[in-house]
């Protein structure tokens, strides 16, 4: 796992599965639904219009708690290489709302996903993150210490959910 320094958030981690496998499961919404979100976060409701103007519109169930939706609105897809959206926490309609635990954090990131081959078979995945025309305040959020954490607390669990579903995946299927 790389994390960078930076106005941006970056992390990157090296998966044992092939790019073209790895892309299907960022693309198609029955591999998002066995892995998508942070650790102990089940889908309990997905969409996918995998195309430049389409959206990934989901629910997560924590455990316990409510469901919380999310977007992702994708802007540029290069396939097998980059997808570009804008991301943000919505209501059941798809509308765009503020995060439900932190009132703070920007409205909306631009997020951009990178897809490389690793010798052997392996895929690098990188994810940068940007508030997308945040305030003042919002930028502030989310350049601190304590998001710059939570990102990447939140991010490793994916990551971590993503290996074991490619561990066990038939990547044929």
């Amino acid at each position: 796992m790389v994390t960078e320094a930076g106005s941006d958030f970056v992390i990157s981690r090296v998966f044992d599965a092939p790019r073209a496998y790895v892309w299907r499961c960022f693309t198609e919404v029955e591999h998002l639904k066995q892995w998508w979100g942070p650790k102990g976060v089940t889908i309990a409701k997905a969409k996918v219009d995998f195309r430049v103007g389409g959206s990934f519109h989901y629910a997560m169930q924590p455990p316990g708690g409510d469901l919380m939706w999310g977007k992702m609105a994708y802007r540029e897809i290069a396939p097998q290489d980059r997808v570009v959206f804008i991301n943000s926490f919505s209501d059941e309609a798809g509308g765009v709302t503020r995060h439900p635990l932190a009132p703070g954090w920007p409205l909306q990131m631009l997020s951009t996903f990178t897809f490389e081959d690793v010798p052997g078979g392996k895929t690098k995945f990188t994810v940068r993150w940007s508030p997308y025309e945040a305030t003042p305040e919002e930028q502030a959020v989310f350049s601190s210490d304590q998001s710059r954490v939570s990102m990447t607390n939140g991010w490793s669990g994916t990551f971590e959910k993503l290996a074991a579903y490619l561990a066990t995946a038939k990547q044929g299927a």
